[in-house]
C-alpha cells in the first residue's frame, strides 16, 4: 500500500504536474503580464508616431521594406511569453498592448488594432505551443518574434495592401519577418534576461533561470 502510494506520488511529481504547470496562471502571472501589457501599450503609441518619418524614407527607396518597421509593435506578446512562461501569455499581453494603444486613440481604428493584437499574439503563441512551453531559448524568442510577424505581415497584406503584386508582398514579408526575429525576437529575450538579472523576476521560472547562471 503504501510502496503504491509513493509510485504513484511520484508519478505525479515527475509527470502530470511539471506537464500542466503551464496552463496554470497565479495572481502575479496575471499582474506582470498585465504591466507588461500597460508599458508595452504606451510603447505602441509613440511608435504609432514615431514611424511615419523611417516609413517616408523607406517607402521611396523600395516598396514593401517599411515592412522593417513592424518590430516594435511585435515585442509585446514574445516578451510577455518569455516572462510570464504560460498558455495565452503571449496572446493576453500582446492584446492588452493593443488595447492601450486603441483606448488611447490611434489611425487605425480600435477595432483594427484589437484584430492586429490577436493575430500578432497568436503568431507568437504557436511558436511557444510548438516547443510545449518548455524550450525559452534565444533561437526560440527569434521564431516567436518571426512567427508574429508572419502572421501580423500577413493579416496587413489581407487588409491594407490588398492587391499588391508578388513583388510588393515577397519584399514586404521578408522585411517584417526580419524585423520580428530581430526587434520582437532577439530583443525581448535581451530584456527578458536583463529583467530577470535585477532579481524582480524570482517568483517566476525565467528569474530563477537567471538566478542560477549567476
Amino acid at each position: 500500500m503504501s510502496t503504491s502510494t509513493s509510485t504513484s506520488a511520484s508519478a505525479k511529481s515527475q509527470g502530470a504536474v511539471p506537464t500542466r504547470s503551464f496552463l496554470r496562471w497565479r495572481i502575479v502571472d496575471i499582474v506582470v503580464a498585465s504591466v507588461i501589457g500597460v508599458a508595452a501599450g504606451l510603447i505602441f503609441l509613440a511608435w504609432n508616431v514615431g514611424y511615419l518619418g523611417p516609413k517616408a524614407l523607406l517607402e521611396p527607396l523600395l516598396p514593401g521594406i517599411q515592412g522593417l518597421l513592424d518590430g516594435p509593435w511585435l515585442f509585446a506578446g514574445v516578451l510577455g511569453g518569455l516572462i510570464i512562461r504560460k498558455a495565452g501569455a503571449a496572446i493576453y499581453v500582446e492584446l492588452l498592448a493593443a488595447v492601450v494603444s486603441a483606448l488611447i486613440g490611434n489611425q487605425w481604428g480600435g477595432f483594427l488594432t484589437l484584430e492586429a493584437g490577436l493575430v500578432q499574439g497568436l503568431g507568437a503563441e504557436l511558436i511557444f505551443l510548438l516547443f510545449f512551453y518548455r524550450r525559452w531559448s534565444l533561437p526560440v524568442a527569434i521564431l516567436a518574434g518571426a512567427g508574429a510577424a508572419l502572421a501580423g505581415g500577413i493579416n496587413n497584406l489581407v487588409l491594407w495592401y490588398a492587391g499588391s503584386g508578388p513583388a510588393f508582398t515577397i519584399i514586404y514579408l521578408i522585411s517584417t519577418v526580419i524585423s520580428g526575429a530581430v526587434i520582437a525576437g532577439a530583443l525581448s529575450w535581451v530584456l527578458a534576461r536583463g529583467i530577470a538579472a535585477t532579481g524582480a523576476l524570482d517568483r517566476f521560472g525565467s528569474g530563477r533561470e537567471a538566478r542560477v547562471r549567476v
